[in-house]
């Protein structure tokens, strides 16, 4: 069973219930979310061996998250609990009649914005990355301080043995106001896997064209280009291009789909998939998630997923997604696919 081993920063969220602005709630809603996290509880479901390394205070949303994880089949024993700084936290305002919806941040002196090379000196966290199939990181904790940044570089000069890194891009713009964007292509060209999104790319690369994207960054074994909700392209370094549209999706909340897409594509590609099943992979477990009103979606059964990814094209084309399920040109094909 392929090891993969996911690191970034995981915070408390708390949340009004629907339509409820800040100010009038009265109950805050408890839950957690972090890019890197969201991937691995997607490599767990995929029946990875999946590890999440991090920092959390010592309070309780330190312990929930990792109790969280762990209820999901990730695990966290190599997580360092910070005695002195707390777990990161944000606050999701939901949309209403007079604004749109937004995010308060409180991650700044967070436990995870303290990670450095030192974390490298904990046996725990140096043995596992040796014996990782895959490390996949993220843009996030390269601007969340200049510990962090110094971390992923160090994670990158690390002897691989073998395993591949994974980068996902993760444009945050609150994050780098202030700090040199070009960081970003300097970390993912040193990897195996880059994903971006086209319109990430815009903003964080300067471009959003295909052959510019892949220009800029020469090094890894394959660049990832997410269109949303039309499709994802994979850039061999060999200069294969494979394009896979993306599902039918009826979407009930698109938070979380990036991560899902991540995990289903590069579970594919430790799994031994070709690019073509692989972003067919990724896209299903894409669309599990946004039909739902979280940040993970179920995954289909293995009969259900195996039909999907030996889908012919027009099959493919025809194949949508709702909260009953999966069907092709209208015919359900296993309700137990996606539920509520």
């Amino acid at each position: 069973m392929p090891t993969a081993v996911c690191v970034g920063e995981t915070m408390a969220v708390l949340s009004p219930e629907p339509g409820q602005p800040l100010e009038a709630a009265n109950v805050l809603n408890v839950g957690i979310g972090g890019a890197e996290s969201n991937v691995a509880i997607g490599f767990a479901a995929m029946g990875l061996d999946s590890h999440w390394v991090s920092r959390v205070g010592r309070d309780g949303f330190g312990t929930r998250i990792l109790a969280e994880l762990g209820q999901r089949g990730v695990d966290v024993s190599a997580v360092e609990t910070d005695e002195a700084h707390p777990t990161g936290l944000y606050v999701k305002i939901p949309r209403t009649a007079q604004s749109a919806a937004s995010v308060l941040y409180y991650r700044r002196g967070s436990a995870a914005s303290a990670m450095g090379p030192q974390l490298l000196d904990r046996p725990d966290v140096a043995n596992l990355l040796d014996r990782a199939s895959l490390i996949h990181l993220s843009g996030i904790t390269a601007a969340l301080s200049d510990d962090c940044l110094a971390f992923l570089q160090a994670v990158l000069s690390r002897p691989r043995h073998g395993a591949r890194v994974s980068f996902d891009v993760n444009w945050r713009p609150s994050l780098w106001a202030g700090r040199d964007p070009g960081i970003l292509r300097e970390l993912a060209n040193q990897t195996d896997i880059v994903l971006v999104g086209r319109d990430e790319a815009e903003l964080a690369l300067g471009t959003g064209d295909d052959a510019a994207i892949r220009a800029l960054l020469p090094d890894p074994e394959v660049v990832v280009i997410k269109n949303e909700s039309t499709s994802a392209i994979a850039l061999t370094k060999d200069g294969q291009r494979w394009e896979v549209p993306s599902l039918t999706v009826d979407v009930v909340e698109p938070v979380g789909a990036g991560d899902s897409f991540a995990a289903g594509y590069l579970s594919g590609v430790l799994l031994g998939l070709d690019q073509r099943a692989s972003l067919r992979r990724g896209h299903v477990a894409a669309a599990c998630t946004l039909v739902v009103a979280g940040d993970h979606g179920p995954l289909p059964s293995a009969p259900v997923l195996e039909r999907i990814l030996g889908c012919t094209d027009d099959e493919w084309s025809a194949t949508s997604a709702s909260r009953a399920g999966f069907a092709i040109a209208g015919q359900a094909i296993g309700v137990e696919a996606v539920r509520p």
